[in-house]
């Protein structure tokens, strides 16, 4: 059954978003409450993900130095460089740019090693990578704003957001598996539980992009024209994380699941920890919340089409390199 659903999980996630994005336009009055349980339920799923990863594995991956060099490589000079050179001279308006910015230049602590595990990417590595992409993009972000955007934005405090997300969304769930794991060794009941488990990412990760979908459908409606202007940059970004995953898993002499592991986190942006703080902004900056909201919602298309993509045709397994 597992086999199967993940088999057949890219149709299940686009029929998942279209429903959603029926309910959000034909009945918003039930679609937008479900925003409020998205976090738990993005718990739940990640909670069910660590627990197909054998913990032993995580603390084995810190020591991949080649994997992490690349990652930071990737997430943090060649993505920054790549606005630089492309996004920056656009004709965005100040708000949409802040947006766009925001947005892209985080890389996602959560969600990503979701994708990763059914993607056939090292989710172990995933998850070792995630406190370290954390931290970085706490440093990183106010400084890049700051030269993108000028010296106001280099006041803008995110430690609070971004740590709270980490707290909810990656620690607990992973405490919370490890503890299952641990049990699991000396109990048949929970070992089995933890079989059944395993059931759970395909369907729970649909739920989440329905309720996303359903939710953030009429938000992202209500400025049309501007999307217009940033939909094409979010599936060139898109494209060029994919090609950029590749060309490093190469650079760095990866493995094909490690260079899988950098297409998806490249792929995918922390939205939903940006949010929060996009919606501090005054009024005026309306435009950059609808935005980071519409990247959410390009993203699940992207990553539906990414699982399907990078492990059968970007980075098949044939193409392994060898230490």
């Amino acid at each position: 059954m597992r086999n199967q659903m993940e088999k057949h999980q890219s149709w299940l996630y686009l029929a998942s978003i279209g429903l959603g994005l029926a309910l959000g336009i034909r009945a918003p009055q039930f679609a937008e409450p479900l925003a409020h349980f998205l976090w738990p339920l993005l718990a739940v799923l990640l909670y069910a993900t660590f627990t197909q990863i054998p913990l032993p594995h995580v603390a084995r991956s810190f020591a991949d130095t080649r994997f992490m060099a690349a990652l930071m490589v990737g997430n943090f000079i060649a993505i920054p460089a790549f606005l630089a050179m492309t996004v920056i001279w656009l004709p965005l308006s100040p708000a949409a740019m802040a947006g766009v910015l925001l947005v892209l230049l985080v890389p996602c602590t959560d969600w990503f090693i979701t994708f990763t595990h059914l993607g056939k990417g090292d989710s172990a590595l995933a998850v070792a990578a995630t406190p370290l992409l954390l931290l970085v993009q706490m440093v990183t972000l106010p400084i890049y704003l700051w030269l993108f955007l000028g010296s106001e934005w280099f006041g803008l405090t995110l430690s609070r957001e971004l740590l709270s997300a980490f707290a909810g969304l990656i620690l607990t769930p992973l405490a919370l598996a490890w503890l299952t794991e641990y049990i699991a060794q000396h109990h048949k009941a929970v070992k089995h539980t933890v079989h059944y488990l395993g059931l759970l990412p395909v369907p729970l990760l649909a739920l989440v992009v329905f309720m996303i979908a359903a939710s953030q459908v009429n938000t992202v409606f209500d400025l049309s024209r501007v999307l217009i202007q940033v939909v094409f940059i979010f599936i060139g970004f898109l494209l060029f994380a994919a090609l950029l995953g590749k060309g490093l898993g190469k650079l760095f002499k990866l493995p094909t699941a490690s260079a899988r592991t950098l297409a998806f986190s490249f792929g995918t942006r922390n939205s939903f920890v940006i949010l929060p703080i996009a919606l501090t902004l005054p009024g005026a900056w309306q435009a950059a919340v609808v935005v980071v909201v519409f990247q959410s919602l390009v993203e699940l298309f992207g990553m539906v089409a990414f699982l399907r993509w990078v492990p059968s045709k970007l980075l098949p397994e044939a193409e392994e390199t060898s230490d």
